[in-house]
């Protein structure tokens, strides 16, 4: 479907769009219309992309759908396989600004997630990709996909026997709604924070698991003004499986390099010293 005919279908009138930088997988737009402001979305269709970046759009629709209920998150006007149309939140990321509050933002932020992580999901994983009775079945799962998908690229990657951890990934038993990608670039904010977004890669799991890309290549622990706004104090299960999830995401972002031609050597350095590291956790 052409950006027109979803404007159409979603009932906007006097539509102007001008794209929007950021996206590295989906198409992005900002929308004008005589209703107001909102963002579309549209999924690249046939590009090569790893297992688990199938109907991302229907996903994200799920965790705007269900997030905006509880957190600043945006609505959705329209959506399908192919695209979303949602609320134009205000605010601008906040990767790297110097103009913001930054410790009553993660505070804020602490907040917001905790009530994301409140939702609970009729089973655990990515909901476009069907869901398991565990999370231990489920992140296992997930992980094996990821391997297969660095076969499938020739991208090597080191390992760690999970298995032997089972016990720790047995102790989550409610799948909560994780965003698992709220870096600074998907966080909004002014005098404060005004936004979550991108929630295209949201699953239903275990909350330690957002901890990752709140905390990209660094520690969640160093960031006292988030963990005292969430509420949130680890265990040593807890900091077991955070290394796993540290793991698990910058392996995807290893593979994925390859389908998306990136050849920047110093980034490629910097996630394979930090999944190193996580993966060191876990021997």
């Amino acid at each position: 479907m052409t950006v027109q005919r979803i404007l159409t279908a979603a009932g906007l009138t006097g539509a102007t769009t001008s794209p929007l930088g950021g996206g590295t997988y989906n198409s992005v737009f900002r929308v004008s219309a005589r209703e107001g402001e909102f963002v579309l979305k549209m999924s690249p269709g046939d590009q090569p992309g790893l297992t688990y970046e199938r109907h991302l759009m229907r996903t994200e629709a799920l965790f705007c759908t269900l997030g905006s209920k509880v957190a600043p998150v945006p609505e959705v006007v329209y959506a399908d396989d192919a695209a979303l149309l949602a609320t134009c939140l205000p605010g601008e990321p906040v990767f790297g600004r110097s103009d913001v509050d930054r410790p009553l933002i993660r505070r804020e932020l602490g907040e917001a997630v905790k009530a994301l992580h409140e939702v609970t999901g009729p089973g655990f994983g990515y909901p476009q990709l069907g869901l398991h009775e565990t999370w231990t079945e489920a992140f296992f799962g997930m992980f094996d996909a990821v391997r297969a998908d660095a076969e499938r690229y020739a991208v090597k990657l080191p390992t760690a026997d999970l298995h032997r951890h089972a016990k720790a990934f047995d102790e989550v038993r409610r799948p909560a709604l994780v965003h698992f990608d709220l870096w600074d670039g998907n966080v909004l904010a002014d005098t404060g924070l005004t936004g979550l977004v991108d929630g295209e890669r949201a699953f239903w799991g275990d909350p330690v698991a957002e901890f990752v890309s709140l905390a990209l290549f660094g520690s969640i622990e160093d960031d006292e003004d988030l963990l005292r706004g969430y509420g949130f104090e680890f265990t040593g299960s807890a900091r077991l499986r955070l290394a796993a999830y540290q793991a698990y995401l910058y392996s995807i972002m290893l593979v994925e390099r390859v389908p998306r031609g990136n050849t920047d050597e110093a980034m490629e350095s910097m996630i394979t010293g930090a999944l190193t590291r996580a993966l060191g956790v876990l021997a």
